[in-house]
């Protein structure tokens, strides 16, 4: 039986892209809330503690795991020796904290949190700049796993990479050492296939975000080109089960393909608007059944 742990990401309650959404919301009432709904860890977020010590700290006072945490990578702007420089302080509280993998996402050129620019105007990347890319991936990610952490690349709307296309790129010029964060909402939301991506390189698959998705809104978004916080104000994203994403062929093929590790809900939205107890414990109980019905044991 393949067991899974279900997380949930601050985006909840607080916003990174968005400091303005949440702003007075303190963790404490991230962590106890997340915990009341159900959930057994949490990722990074821009109010966490970033020493290990304190990090364990405030986790344990709501016997709360560190699922993992967010790394902005610019492999395309440094060489492969500066990034793993760079990484260090993160790579240490996450190993210091018990996490397994690492969020991996280049953010050069990147237009995901300017509100000014519509999602029509993400960057591409020329031949030259796909191999400087996953060459540098590709030693990072030996690295890390030297390290005992897993890298898990998240594609994500407005970066460099964000469709089924630029994700299949990615891991066929890539080695094993590059997992793949599958990322249901971002991957839909790109026009990708997750069961698609599920089946082709389940073995590569080292962690999963369960990020719904409200295809009105982003039909919407791409007609009035948009950008992707306009989206996210407008509501684009939300819990599993609350949207139009199809979460259950994707986590049965996962399931088969005996995956192992966290299930995350992450779901930004503007926490004046969707209440964020109330989502959490939407989101917990939906994405709990989801696992279930795909074969999946639940560990509390």
């Amino acid at each position: 039986m393949s067991t899974v742990r279900l997380g949930i990401n601050p985006l909840t309650w607080t916003n990174d892209d968005l400091p303005s959404l949440g702003a007075d919301t303190p963790l404490e009432v991230c962590l106890e809330e997340g915990r009341e709904a159900g959930f057994a860890g949490f990722e990074l977020g821009n109010k966490f503690p970033r020493t290990p010590e304190v990090l364990s700290r405030v986790l344990g006072r709501y016997d709360l795991e560190l699922v993992s945490g967010w790394y902005s990578a610019r492999l395309l702007e440094r060489s492969p020796e500066e990034e793993i420089a760079a990484i260090q302080e993160h790579l240490g509280l996450l190993k210091a904290c018990g996490a397994k993998v690492m969020v991996f996402c280049e953010v050069s050129r990147c237009i995901h949190g300017h509100q000014a620019l519509p999602l029509s105007r993400r960057p591409l990347l020329s031949d030259a700049d796909w191999e400087r890319l996953t060459t540098g991936l590709d030693a990072v990610g030996d690295y890390l796993k030297e390290q005992g952490i897993q890298l898990a690349y998240h594609h994500h709307l407005g970066t460099v990479v964000e469709s089924q296309q630029d994700v299949e790129r990615m891991l066929d010029s890539t080695g094993d050492s590059v997992g793949l964060l599958l990322d249901f909402g971002h991957l839909s939301g790109a026009g990708g296939d997750p069961l698609a991506v599920a089946r082709r390189y389940a073995a590569r698959i080292n962690h999963v975000h369960c990020k719904d998705l409200r295809l009105p809104v982003l039909e919407e978004l791409r007609n009035r080109d948009k950008s992707f916080l306009d989206g996210v104000l407008d509501g684009l994203f939300t819990v599993p089960g609350d949207g139009n994403v199809d979460f259950l062929p994707a986590l049965t093929h996962l399931y088969e393909a005996g995956y192992r590790g966290w299930l995350v809900v992450e779901a930004e939205q503007d926490p004046e608007v969707a209440h964020p107890l109330t989502y959490a414990r939407m989101g917990y109980r939906n994405l709990r059944a989801l696992a279930e019905q795909a074969g999946f044991t639940v560990a509390d």
